[in-house]
Formats: structure tokens, sequence, C-alpha cells
């Protein structure tokens, strides 16, 4: 009870395919499958700039530092 068996999802494709047709479920498939395809692509190319814009690890950056002391109230 409670979890629906194969039968039920085969009846539930079948309704779905009666009521859209063929043609237009492969052409939602369609840019679905293109649409994740962008966005793996987007991905990789966020991690490359990400990757791009940190220093590499071990550069010695040089330069003077400065303590200052807290105005006297």
């Amino acid at each position: 009870m409670g979890g629906l068996s194969i039968w039920h999802w085969l009846i539930v494709l079948a309704i779905v395919v009666l009521l859209f047709g063929t043609k237009k479920l492969k052409n939602v498939g369609t840019d679905l499958g293109e649409a994740i395809k962008g966005f793996r692509t987007a991905m990789r190319d966020g991690e490359q700039d990400t990757a791009a814009a940190k220093p590499p690890q071990g550069e010695v950056i040089e330069g003077k530092t400065e303590k200052k002391e807290p105005p006297a109230a």
C-alpha cells in the first residue's frame, strides 16, 4: 500500500503519451537535454574563471606593513 507498481507507471506513461503525443514529448526531451548541457558548460566555465582569478599558492608578495595606533581620545 502506498507504493506504485510498474503497472501504475506504465498506465501513467500511456496517458501522458496519449495526451501530448510523441512529437511534443520528443521536443520537450531535446530541450531538457540542451538545457542540462548548457548548465554543465556554464558551471565548467565558472570553475575555470574562479581558478584563474586566484593567485598561485606559495607566491610571495613584498610590501611594507605599518601598525596604526588608535586615535587618542
